[in-house]
């Protein structure tokens, strides 16, 4: 039993990254790999949206459409073609504070500058949604209603978000929705009607990255104290916070590094 009455969390992981030499399990719950290697995704918009019987749970943020993004006014169209069709986030790490298989509302707590990086990303008219492994689901330690829950407080507190898209599975189920492969994004975008090409992921593990880079999206990292120095070094794109990696991603500024953008603004597309 844990500190707050539910059951202790099994030993496994929420986030998954890709085999390699930095494929020892990292302390901690929902950060490890599943054992054995891990299925290697192709890079870019040819990773058809995958199609398997119990895939990731898609439903709309509570609210989503009750405060529609101002329209640009007349002029516009130019700065418009330079923003990206949607930005997903990662969620435990990224929007909020990451507590490991998290079923109760009331520990939802928002990660530093998170309401202002989502509410300029909604000023400039960008949808945002959400894209999250939940493996305590498929553990048995979290059921949907709480998943539900947690998200419902979420969007209280930073949405409403347009879209979530939930991977419900462990790491053995090989399904094709659990970062890093593509799965959630695609489903995200699909459900958005945004090209993946044109799409932002925003987390704070080597997982998230490599789940935008598997669809065809572009990733950026805001690391944190588990983020890993390789993963860093590898993501290309940075930010030091939330707010940071959006003013990256509406073109405020360049990510130094492999893959950086090139064009002026940094902008990718």
């Amino acid at each position: 039993m844990t500190a707050h009455g539910g059951p202790a969390p099994p030993t496994g992981t929420e986030r998954t990254r890709p085999s390699g030499p930095e494929a020892a399990p990292r302390v901690g719950p929902e950060r490890t790999r599943p054992d054995g290697p891990e299925t290697a995704w192709p890079d870019g918009p040819e990773a058809e949206e995958p199609a398997w019987p119990g895939g990731p749970w898609v439903w709309p943020g509570q609210g989503a459409g009750r405060d529609d993004p101002p329209r640009p006014g007349r002029g516009a169209d130019r700065a418009r073609d330079r923003l990206p069709h949607a930005v997903l986030f990662d969620r435990d790490g990224t929007l909020v504070v990451d507590v490991p298989y998290n079923g109760d509302p009331d520990r939802v707590e928002p990660m530093p500058t998170a309401h202002r990086a989502v509410r300029l990303l909604r000023e400039s008219g960008v949808p945002v949604a959400v894209v999250s492994n939940q493996s305590g689901v498929g553990r048995g330690v979290l059921t949907r209603r709480q998943v539900r829950a947690v998200a419902a407080r979420v969007d209280a507190l930073l949405g409403p978000f347009a879209l979530w898209a939930v991977c419900p599975h462990g790491p053995r189920d090989g399904c094709r929705c659990r970062k890093p492969a593509p799965g959630l994004v695609l489903a995200a975008c699909k459900a958005l009607g945004a090209d993946p090409r044109r799409t932002v992921v925003i987390g704070d593990i080597g997982a998230d990255v490599s789940a935008a880079r598997a669809a065809g999206a572009t990733g950026v990292l805001v690391p944190t104290p588990v983020t890993r120095p390789e993963e860093v070094r590898a993501a290309g794109r940075t930010a030091a916070d939330l707010l940071g990696a959006v003013r990256l991603v509406l073109g405020g500024g360049t990510a130094p590094g492999p893959g950086a953008a090139g064009e002026p603004g940094g902008a990718p597309w």
